[in-house]
């Protein structure tokens, strides 16, 4: 069952966040993801939530999101994206 990994980023430091975008992908393609969603403007149609620079990706399933999250390649790049960012991030199972 796919399962998707949604992604909200308040960007502190955007050069260092370069560098993190730039790495990243080949990891996400590594653990079978790919972006559904990379930016692009975001209307809020109800509520009060407020993403900044909004990600989905698109796995095969959790356990590739696991995987990928805990991968110790990603660990570099998940370090600097702490640094360089705030993130939230959720998992869910789609259909």
């Amino acid at each position: 069952m796919p399962a998707y990994l949604i992604v909200n980023i308040r960007i502190k430091d955007p050069a260092a966040y370069e560098v993190y975008k730039a790495a990243v992908p080949a990891l996400v393609r590594k653990h079978g993801g790919r972006y559904l969603v990379r930016g692009g403007s975001v209307e809020v149609l109800e509520g009060q939530w407020q993403p900044e620079r909004l990600i989905v990706f698109e796995f095969p399933d959790m356990a590739s999101i696991r995987a990928f999250d805990s991968d110790p390649e990603y660990a570099p790049w998940k370090a600097l994206r702490q640094r360089s960012a705030e993130s939230d991030l959720i998992a869910v199972e789609g259909l």
